[in-house]
């Protein structure tokens, strides 16, 4: 899976982006959190078979909580989010869970969906895992080329995705569990991912300078 600095940094960048006026330590933490909350499967998958990028990762869970938001926000006539919300406005609350789900969904699922390993996007109902893998350059001699929408005859589909196997036969490790499968090992080797590769560096450097400009900004204005 992508690391989980990775998809916290990505989460943190949707925060400052979109918490607009709702932008603060406390609604910053919550989105950071929902970005990194799908890597919980690993912990899961000690004792649930390829429960790794699949029991948090799959898309029936942030369709569900979508649903549910909606119709509590905007059908019930008391809204059980806005009566609820602790510390801040209803309206406030309303956007900082809109942001949150967001991020689980961009920052949590889907940098997994575009990294090696793939994700179970339909677990259980379908058992599949899927890699999604495409590219867009402009050659001197071809022109743009691009892969991830291909809708001839001979392309992939309208994305390029890759079938990796199921839960029973891809096992994705983890420094939680190493290799993937049920069961807790206590002298195999782990190894904690902070960042991969130097793109993955300057995201997460780019996210806490991002934030670090945000709060200053925020506690000026407080101090006015």
């Amino acid at each position: 899976m992508a690391p989980t600095l990775v998809s916290a940094a990505v989460g943190a960048l949707l925060a400052a982006a979109l918490l607009g006026s709702a932008f603060d330590r406390r609604s910053v933490a919550i989105v950071v959190a929902a970005a990194a909350a799908p890597d919980l499967d690993a912990v899961a998958s000690l004792a649930v078979p390829g429960a790794t990028n699949a029991l948090f990762h799959a898309l029936w869970i942030p369709l569900a909580v979508g649903v549910a938001l909606r119709w509590d926000t905007a059908h019930r006539e008391r809204s059980w989010l806005r009566e609820r919300a602790v510390g801040a406005t209803g309206d406030r609350a309303v956007r900082v869970a809109w942001v949150a789900l967001a991020s689980f969904v961009v920052a949590g699922i889907g940098p997994d969906l575009f990294w090696r390993a793939g994700v179970n996007p339909l677990y259980p109902v379908h058992d599949a895992y899927y890699l999604v893998s495409g590219r867009l350059v402009f050659s001197t001699q071809e022109g743009i080329v691009q892969t991830f929408v291909t809708l001839g005859r001979e392309g992939p589909g309208v994305l390029p995705i890759e079938r990796l196997g199921t839960s029973a036969t891809h096992a994705v490790p983890t420094w939680v569990n190493p290799d993937g499968r049920p069961g807790l090992s206590l002298d195999a080797e782990r190894e904690i991912a902070l960042v991969r590769t130097g793109w993955q560096l300057i995201v997460v450097a780019s996210a806490v300078a991002m934030l670090a400009v945000r709060f200053r900004e925020t506690d000026a204005e407080v101090t006015r």
